[in-house]
C-alpha cells in the first residue's frame, strides 16, 4: 500500500536489505469487508491463488458471517487474478447480478494462461524458490527460464538461453505461433522495472503473432516483483 517495486529492488540491490511478503490477515479482511459489505448489495473479492498465498483462506473465513460477501480464489497471480478482476468489473458496471459474476470469472479460471520469463534468479533464490547452485549455474550460461502457472501453482517450464531481448522473442515466439485456441479479446502485459525499449518490443512481437482487439500494459505489483526481481516480463491471455 505504501511502496512501490523500485523501492523494493533499491533496497534490495543498493542496500542490501531483504524484503519479504505476507498474506493478509483474518482481521485486516474481516475490517474491510464489514465495512464494504454495509454500504453495497454485494462484495466480490478475488484471490491471489490459493497455492501461492493463505490469503484466499482467511478471506473465505472473513467472509462467512456476512451474507453477501463472496471469495473467489483465482488460481492464478498477478494479472492472471487481474483479467478476473477487469472482467468482474465491466460485468458489474453492465448491470449483471452476483450469481452471473461469480459464474462467468468461475468458467475463466481454468482457461486463463500465465507465464513469464525472468532476467535473473537471485530474487528467487533470495525467496527460497530456487538453490544458490541453480541461481549461480543461470548466471553463468545466461539461462532464462519460462515460469509457468499450472494448477494453482508455478512451474519451470522451457529455458531459454542468450540475451534477455533475445530469450524474450523466443518465448513470445512459441507462446502464439500457430495457436487456433487463443481468445484475442484481450491480453495483458506485466514488467518489473524492464526498460521501455524491452516494453515496445514485447508488445510489437505480440502483435506480430496475434491480433488481439485490446493489450493492457501494467507494471507488476510489489508481491511479484519482490519474488521475480527486475527485468521480469509477464503475459496473461484466455484461451477458448
Amino acid at each position: 500500500m505504501d511502496i512501490t517495486p523500485s523501492e523494493i529492488f533499491r533496497l534490495v540491490d543498493e542496500e542490501g536489505r531483504s524484503c519479504h511478503t505476507t498474506a493478509v490477515n483474518l482481521f485486516e479482511y474481516r475490517t474491510r469487508f464489514e465495512k464494504l459489505s454495509a454500504g453495497y448489495d454485494a462484495v466480490i473479492h478475488i484471490n491471489i491463488g490459493s497455492g501461492f498465498s493463505s490469503c484466499h483462506q482467511n478471506a473465505k473465513l472473513a467472509a462467512q458471517e456476512l451474507y453477501n460477501v463472496f471469495t473467489v480464489d483465482s488460481f492464478n497471480l498477478c494479472l492472471g487474478s487481474g483479467y478476473l478482476v477487469h472482467t468482474a468489473a465491466l460485468l458489474a458496471r453492465q448491470g449483471a447480478n452476483v450469481q452471473e459474476i461469480l459464474g462467468t470469472v468461475r468458467d475463466m479460471i481454468p482457461r486463463i494462461e500465465a507465464s513469464f520469463v525472468v532476467d535473473q534468479l537471485d530474487y528467487l533464490r533470495r525467496g527460497g524458490r530456487c538453490s544458490a547452485l541453480t541461481e549461480q549455474g543461470a548466471r553463468l550460461l545466461q539461462i532464462r527460464p519460462c515460469i509457468e502457472v499450472v494448477k494453482n501453482r508455478m512451474v519451470v517450464g522451457k529455458k531459454y538461453r542468450g540475451s534477455f531481448s533475445r530469450c524474450l522473442q523466443h518465448y513470445m515466439e512459441e507462446r502464439f505461433q500457430d495457436r487456433r485456441d487463443i481468445d484475442c479479446r484481450r491480453i495483458y502485459l506485466a514488467n518489473a522495472a524492464c526498460p521501455p525499449d524491452i516494453q515496445a518490443m514485447v508488445k510489437e512481437t505480440v502483435d506480430r503473432y496475434a491480433l488481439f482487439e485490446e493489450t493492457v500494459e501494467c507494471e507488476a505489483g510489489c508481491t511479484i516483483s519482490n519474488h521475480c526481481g527486475p527485468n521480469t516480463v509477464g503475459i496473461f491471455f484466455m484461451r477458448k
